[in-house]
């Protein structure tokens, strides 16, 4: 019998419950695997495919409790949520992104919930095609209106939805078309370059599938194009002369810049501004040594030299001739050149460069470094190309640092090699397109003129298709070959301009060498973004227009909202994004013409509070809040009835540090949620960032990213007094506190997570009224929320058993040092307890006139629950923590613990996440780490103690038998 759809929506799983952590560890992998997406093209903060992935299926899954026809019981709800949870841990690692068997299984979980609510029976689980139909057919198509690289789209593509995305910034559009557009439509095809067209004519079969074939081809062309430019310009990449007077290509020219020096004493030399002179610190140690030479241009010339070193010269080499950030002193005199001067110079055009040395590769791709030479040092003093990037860097921009130096025009980032480089190749794309479309016909795809953009699936549209991947080629060339390129002496390799998102100046940069072997390769690069054109397998409908968010007025609606909108001023897309239209446009003008129609991309609209383009922070943030409330206004108005909004926010480590909940950035964008007519339903922290990423060392990085799950707000919703709010805070969250610790959130996260049910409850009023009749912000009552859950924090601690009372308190206060026993005393009176208890239940150990609480190393090793007739909740979480730490433990023994516990389990659990918060509090990271990591393992260790529990009945029904 079918189920009769219900008055209101019913809630699905992301409202409820997610596997945070299987999603984060997968989300936090520092080295992105070869293939993965975000490798075809340079863009800012990318969400990370396995939190999009991991969202978008718990947003389109029923939570269990939303059918209690099917599962009327909370045991049968829970266990049904770990199975769901099972199928995301299982779903959300990259190594399942082509796993049709895992794929499959997370489409037909999909299928299922919608057809239970249309009141179908669901496709067979075994039939993949038909699911896969079904879902075109049946399932809301998901919308990411800020669909940046298009992760989120790529996924819900992925999932076997319709997908589709908008951005205001062209580069984004086209990245995105490049993922979820452009190789669906080719999928299947055989490469048309003439070694592949001849292998078939031979008798050669293609079995490709997905994106194999335009992979194939990208490589074909862009090797095409790197051996045409080396034929016409080669001769300005000329070989390095090795020790041994052999010949070797060179891997790139690493330079300083120089400034005059302002002492009167160096005679107006142009000295280095270097910031390190070691140039290797592997195990062999190589250095550039500067040698005082008359002989030399300006006095002085670089020496490569190798072999060990004191830790004391090390370090000097290190510190170049760099004072301090910014500051330098002069190689000759030793005067202090102030980063005044250098700046004030700069602007007048007065920086020079000098190579520091040159890196060449040696047999076995060994690297090898050579002194420079006069040939060498003359070779960025080159004839110019016939144009060059053209438009100036707007120098109040976010992130743009250069301009300060005088480097205001973008072919103010490049030396003229690069840029004759850069123009030679971005030329050829055009040319390249021609020979595509020539050998498209050949190889039978149909002669028509119908272009990409137009919808074309031809030859014409096939040519365009392979142009824009080899524009993308240099794209990538250019990141890896400006004069804001550093060298990365740990690695011995070249570190992007956007190693970081800002354009900062560099005193020392690497200018690679497009035809040698390293990351600034063509070789490399077409491999690199060829790889991830042949890991997509995606097929079904996707589209990606270019679309003003405050104005979108959605080609396909009700959808279900997915996105990720930019963090109010962290990052500068637009005015970043140049750095590659300013490229893209001459090679892909004819392509896209609709992308590539302004000289650089849109700047005012753009949704980022930007002071020096809207007259100051405070109207930056008018902007932001009014713009930001048009966006989401739209999503409300165009979002599915039946499925909430998932709305990404990313912390800057400074507002989680200093500010935490009621930071400037994310009230206002909470602020504007609020505005827009939505309820928040849940927040869920998502640690998407490695904290050893360049971006997060002493900076202001994204330290996690919160997902906010929204409602539309009832249209007669009511207004609540203050009062009235704090007693439905604190009516409510205490069972919502709960429901996210089972969900598996670590202590760590709580503070953000408690955000989800606190503002659920103010979103869910009209309005919150003050006491002088105002409406309350956003920001007051993100204070509220903090403040009740500490009230409901501290109440649970009465409620613990008055040993764990007592441990509590004095751990709060002395964590596990020894006091005076008298303290001791005193604490018990307090809690109506002898200090003798204390004592016999092993939580404190009398040191005859002093106490202190018991190590966990003291523990008794074999304490079991069942062997303790009064364990205490202490006992519980310190002996759980010892075991799951223990070299002869782990979790299958803790969880062996954890099913004796019976009641207390639950006591437990959280009292490990009040013990992480003390520590926290009190700076005790090795503790708080202990307390972090067994709350985050609760959840695993209930589900290996509900298998304990089962074994003893399987075994005597055994013995039984026989």
């Amino acid at each position: 019998m079918a189920d009769i759809a219900p008055k209101h929506p019913r809630k699905k799983l992301i409202e409820v419950s997610i596997p945070l952590e299987a999603i984060n560890n997968a989300s936090k992998k520092q080295k992105a695997p070869k293939g993965y997406p975000t490798a075809i093209h340079k863009y800012w903060a990318p969400r990370p495919i396995a939190a999009c992935r991991g969202v978008l299926f718990a947003q389109l899954v029923d939570d269990p409790g939303s059918w209690p026809e099917r599962f009327p019981t909370e045991e049968a709800q829970e266990a049904e949520r770990r199975r769901l949870h099972k199928v995301i841990e299982r779903l959300v690692p990259w190594e399942a992104s082509n796993d049709e068997r895992i794929l499959n299984e997370a489409r037909w979980e999909i299928a299922k919930s919608i057809a239970w609510n249309l009141g179908e029976e669901p496709p067979l689980q075994s039939d993949g095609v038909a699911i896969l139909e079904y879902l075109q057919a049946k399932a809301p198509p998901v919308f990411d209106p800020f669909s940046g690289t298009g992760s989120i789209p790529l996924e819900a593509q992925r999932l076997g939805v319709r997908a589709y995305g908008s951005d205001l910034n062209p580069l984004a559009v086209l990245i995105s078309k490049a993922l979820v557009e452009i190789p669906p439509k080719f999928a299947g095809r055989a490469p048309v370059n003439p070694s592949s067209l001849a292998m078939r004519q031979q008798g050669a079969k293609w079995n490709g599938v997905g994106g194999q074939g335009l992979a194939e081809d990208i490589r074909y062309y862009s090797n095409w194009m790197r051996d045409e430019a080396k034929r016409r310009i080669g001769h300005i990449y000329p070989e390095a002369k090795l020790p041994d007077g052999s010949n070797a290509n060179v891997v790139a020219w690493l330079w300083v810049r120089t400034v005059r020096s302002p002492n009167p004493a160096a005679k107006g030399a142009m000295v280095p501004l270097v910031s390190s002179f070691m140039l290797s610190t592997k195990e062999k140690k190589v250095w550039a040594e500067a040698v005082v030479d008359s002989s030399s241009p300006e006095g002085y010339r670089f020496q490569v030299k190798s072999g060990p070193l004191k830790k004391a010269d090390e370090e000097r080499l290190k510190k170049g001739t760099k004072s301090s950030k910014g500051n330098f002193t002069c190689l000759l005199t030793g005067a202090a050149i102030p980063e005044t001067w250098t700046r004030a110079e700069g602007k007048a055009k007065r920086l020079g460069v000098r190579l520091l040395a040159i890196v060449a590769e040696a047999e076995g791709r060994r690297r090898i470094f050579v002194s420079p030479t006069q040939s060498h040092e003359a070779g960025g003093e080159i004839a110019p190309h016939g144009w060059e990037p053209e438009g100036e860097l707007f120098a109040k921009a976010l992130g743009v640092r250069v301009p300060a130096y005088g480097m205001t025009r973008w072919s103010d980032l490049y030396t003229r090699r690069q840029l004759v480089g850069l123009a030679t190749l971005s030329d050829l794309v055009s040319e390249a397109r021609e020979l595509v479309l020539q050998h498209a016909i050949q190889s039978g795809f149909s002669d028509d003129s119908i272009r990409l953009r137009d919808g074309g699936a031809g030859s014409a549209a096939y040519a365009d298709a392979v142009a824009t991947y080899l524009a993308f080629v240099v794209d990538r060339a250019a990141d890896y070959g400006s004069t804001l390129s550093t060298w990365l002496t740990d690695d011995s390799a070249i570190r992007s301009t956007f190693g970081r998102q800002t354009l900062s100046m560099t005193w020392d940069f690497c200018e690679g060498n497009f035809f040698g072997n390293s990351s600034a390769a063509i070789t490399t690069i077409s491999k690199t973004i060829s790889s991830v054109v042949e890991n997509l397998r995606c097929s079904g409908e996707a589209r990606i227009d270019q679309i003003d968010a405050t104005k979108n007025g959605y080609p396909v609606r009700p959808c279900i909202i997915n996105t990720d909108p930019p963090y109010y001023d962290n990052i500068g897309f637009a005015d970043l994004s140049d750095f590659f239209y300013v490229w893209l446009r001459p090679s892909l003008g004819a392509v896209w013409p609709d992308l590539f129609r302004r000289l650089v991309t849109p700047k005012d609209e753009e949704l980022v509070a930007t002071p020096g383009r809207h007259g100051g922070k405070k109207q930056a943030d008018v902007f932001f809040m009014k713009s930001m409330s048009e966006a989401l206004a739209a999503m409300q108005r165009a979002s599915a009835d039946d499925f909430p909004l998932a709305i990404y926010y990313a912390f800057k480590q400074v507002e989680a540090a200093e500010e935490g909940i009621t930071s400037s950035g994310w009230a206002s964008f909470l602020q504007a949620v609020v505005d827009a007519g939505l309820s928040v339903d849940g927040t869920w922290p998502m640690r998407t960032e490695s904290a050893g990423r360049l971006r997060a060392q002493g900076s202001n990085a994204l330290a996690s990213a919160i997902v906010l799950v929204c409602r539309r707000r009832h249209s007669t919703a009511s207004v609540a007094t203050r009062g009235e709010f704090i007693r439905a805070l604190k009516r409510e969250m205490p069972d919502a506190i709960n429901n996210i610790r089972r969900a598996g959130v670590g202590p760590v996260d709580m503070q953000q997570s408690v955000i989800g049910p606190g503002m659920g409850i103010y979103s869910r009023f009209a309005k919150v009224i003050e006491d002088d009749d105002s409406a309350m912000p956003v920001r007051m009552a993100l204070s509220l929320i903090n403040r009740v859950w500490g009230e409901i924090e501290n109440e649970l601690d009465a409620n613990f058993d008055p040993e764990t009372q007592v441990a509590l308190a004095w751990y709060s206060d002395y964590g596990f040092d020894a006091r005076a026993s008298g303290d001791l005393i005193t604490l018990a009176n307090a809690k109506n307890i002898a200090s003798d208890r204390l004592f016999a239940s092993d939580v404190f150990t009398n040191l005859k006139g002093k106490a202190a609480l018991t190590s966990r190393d003291d523990l008794p090793k074999k304490w079991t629950p069942a062997s303790d007739k009064a364990f205490t909740v202490w006992e519980c979480v310190q002996h759980t923590a010892r075991v799951l730490n223990a070299e002869d433990g782990g979790s299958a023994a803790a969880g062996r613990l954890v099913a004796k516990m019976g009641p207390k389990a639950v006591e437990a659990r959280a009292l490990a996440y009040r013990l992480f918060e003390i520590a926290t509090q009190k700076g005790w990271a090795a503790e708080a780490l202990i307390y972090n990591e067994l709350a985050q393992e609760w959840p695993k260790l209930e589900d290996l103690a509900s298998i304990t529990e089962v074994r003893p009945s399987v075994a005597t029904a055994q013995a039984e038998l026989f």
